[in-house]
């Protein structure tokens, strides 16, 4: 039987992800449409992001915050091109994001000091392995694997490399040791629900001497310059932007973090996301015919969250035929309008993923589990008769 209550928001995408509670188009009434970013209130308005990021987050006052082009992409590819190569690099990679990091400094860069350090989907490489005396590049959070890093204890204090973290699924959400990560980088459309095509990126002392003083053997295009005249480019990180942002995205943008002040702050950011893992921690320990991708609760994500079918008759089948098993279960949950968008991502194994970020209710996420199982059901009936 169809369950009777459905969630009020449907959506569950990872990425544009749920919008905060109570947001209407209301919210972006104050944006400054028609006008100059370089305008003396546009660039209050991009102030005004970086200002409260920082504060929410509680970053190190000496480090860098700018807006930058391109999303966490973005962020992340201008760091490689413009960090790498003076130092061997370390890259972990244990899903889709990490692997793109890793075949963009390996057949890109070609970078000949590469060590790439490799897990399967469900856990995280073993980081007792890696050497913080090098440039280390990784995600904390793995969008695509539901699998986290937990602490930094494995990043040395007095490390010679730069740790370059790829943050976007993380930050908002969980505990970052800022002191031990020299680049953070993320974008909007994650944990505070923002629109997409704008990135931040965070920068240590560390990192800002690496860029006064080492120069890449590759040309950088400008999209990629962080420095002017060999000096670090100080106006991208206080007012300005490489290239034209989105006005009214920098507006939803402010709304987001506004909203996050007012129901706490990062902490309860944080318990939010958590609240929503333990609801589907406490469903899958019931359930019979669905498991986590990530069997260690100590490294699995609070944001998104992976799960894989381990039902007998799903098991037999191909992976290919369990891919479009799981499409006719989102195809079916979303012409109910009960939840948009959450089969597991392309390259990852078949199965589930669910948004569990800040701006998304626990009861909407308790709602949503009893039609994850009538769906599977319905779908496993159809395959058998």
């Amino acid at each position: 039987m169809k369950p009777n209550s459905r969630p009020a928001n449907p959506s569950f995408s990872s990425g544009p992800c749920a919008k905060r509670p109570g947001w209407s188009l209301q919210a972006l009434d104050a944006a400054l449409l028609g006008r100059s970013h370089r305008s003396k209130p546009g660039k209050a308005k991009l102030k005004e992001v970086v200002d409260r990021s920082r504060h929410l987050l509680g970053m190190p006052k000496d480090y860098r915050l700018g807006i930058v082009p391109a999303s966490d992409t973005g962020a992340v590819e201008m760091v490689m091109w413009s960090l790498l190569g003076a130092l061997g690099v370390d890259l972990l990679a244990w899903e889709v994001f990490g692997e793109g990091w890793a075949t963009d400094v390996e057949k890109q860069l070609k970078l000949a000091d590469l060590r790439v350090m490799r897990a399967p989907y469900g856990a995280i490489p073993d980081l007792a392995k890696v050497d913080t005396d090098r440039d280390v590049v990784f995600p904390w959070n793995g969008t695509t694997s539901g699998a986290r890093i937990h602490g930094g204890d494995w990043i040395k204090s007095d490390r010679k490399g730069l740790t370059i973290c790829d943050a976007t699924s993380a930050v908002f959400a969980m505990d970052l040791p800022w002191p031990k990560l020299d680049v953070v980088t993320w974008s909007w459309q994650k944990v505070l629900g923002g629109e997409a095509a704008h990135g931040m990126l965070a920068l240590s002392p560390r990192a800002v001497e690496r860029l006064e003083t080492y120069k890449p053997a590759w040309p950088l295009p400008k999209i990629f310059r962080l420095t002017s005249k060999g000096k670090f480019a100080e106006n991208i990180f206080q007012e300005e932007t490489i290239n034209t942002p989105s006005l009214l995205v920098v507006e939803d943008a402010i709304d987001g973090l506004k909203w996050a002040e007012s129901i706490g702050g990062l902490a309860a950011l944080k318990t939010r996301c958590e609240a929503n893992l333990a609801a589907i921690a406490r469903w899958v320990a019931k359930s019979a015919w669905i498991e986590f991708l990530v069997a260690d609760p100590k490294i699995r994500s609070c944001t998104s969250v992976c799960l894989r079918i381990v039902d007998d008759w799903f098991l037999r089948l191909t992976p290919d035929a369990q891919r479009a098993q799981v499409k006719r279960i989102e195809a079916l949950l979303d012409a109910e309008g009960v939840a948009h968008d959450i089969a597991g991502h392309r390259d990852a194994p078949p199965g589930l993923r669910i948004w569990c970020g800040a701006t998304v209710e626990t009861r909407d996420v308790e709602a949503l589990l009893p039609w994850l199982d009538w769906a599977f059901g319905d779908v496993r009936r159809a395959a058998a008769a």
